[in-house]
């Protein structure tokens, strides 16, 4: 999506609410004031003084609010929260590649970072990391206008028994998830075939190609839900290397 360069808010909590609620209309499909109290860890009553504040933002309109259809962002809205998510993987992405710090612990640092993060250093971090397209999760990061490469990827559930993909993105970024993924070799870039698949309770067994060679893991049905593959004939382009 293209977009003008709009200045953000300067409450770091409308814009903690802006992307969150672009980030639930791109996982679920819509943004509730149960889910967006439940993402943020406040009361539905907050969400829904915030939603009327940010509907009725005097620079124009950040969002729009249908009772029981949920909260959906105007385009100055959806500015705002791509500026911000823009901010937020790119400074994962230099945490990790530049300063070495373990994907695990960058999401933290950049959810603090991303609310003074100047057009000017972004720009000269973009530049340094050359104008990467992805974060160190696989998550698409926006360009300038707003704009992320898209990518026909499959959730590893949805794969049957022999079928393969390359991790892409992974969905679910707390820092003890990502660290038990790695452990199993889980990282960008790594191969996946299914070798099986439970017939009651979903888990997934798979083989991983690693540097050491194929380990075969069993995963849960949530966590391999979460975990993101390019197939092998996709022509869609890929994320970052496995590290």
């Amino acid at each position: 999506m293209a977009s003008t360069k709009i200045p953000s808010p300067a409450s770091a909590a409308e814009q903690d609410y802006l992307k969150q609620i672009y980030l639930l209309q791109q996982d679920r499909g819509r943004a509730t004031t149960q889910l967006l109290a439940d993402r943020l860890g406040v009361k539905p009553a907050s969400v829904t003084g915030m939603v009327k504040r940010l509907a009725d933002d005097e620079g124009g309109p950040l969002v729009r609010h249908t009772p029981y259809h949920g909260v959906e962002l105007t385009d100055r809205g959806m500015a705002v929260a791509l500026e911000m998510l823009r901010h937020h993987r790119l400074i994962e992405l230099f945490l990790s590649e530049l300063l070495g710090m373990p994907w695990d612990e960058v999401h933290e640092e950049a959810d603090r970072l991303e609310h003074v993060f100047s057009e000017r250093l972004e720009d000269r971090i973009a530049a340094k990391l050359g104008n990467p397209s992805f974060d160190p999760h696989g998550d698409p990061i926006p360009s300038r206008d707003g704009v992320m490469v898209e990518r026909e990827l499959v959730r590893l559930t949805d794969l049957s028994v022999g079928e393969s993909g390359s991790v892409a993105r992974l969905e679910e970024q707390s820092g003890p998830v990502l660290q038990y993924l790695e452990s199993l070799g889980l990282l960008l870039g790594a191969r996946v075939v299914v070798d099986h698949v439970a017939p009651f309770g979903g888990v997934v067994t798979v083989r991983v190609d690693t540097e050491k060679g194929s380990v075969s893991h069993a995963l849960g049905p949530d966590l391999a839900r979460g975990v993101m593959l390019v197939r092998p004939s996709s022509s869609s382009p890929g994320g970052p290397p496995a590290r």
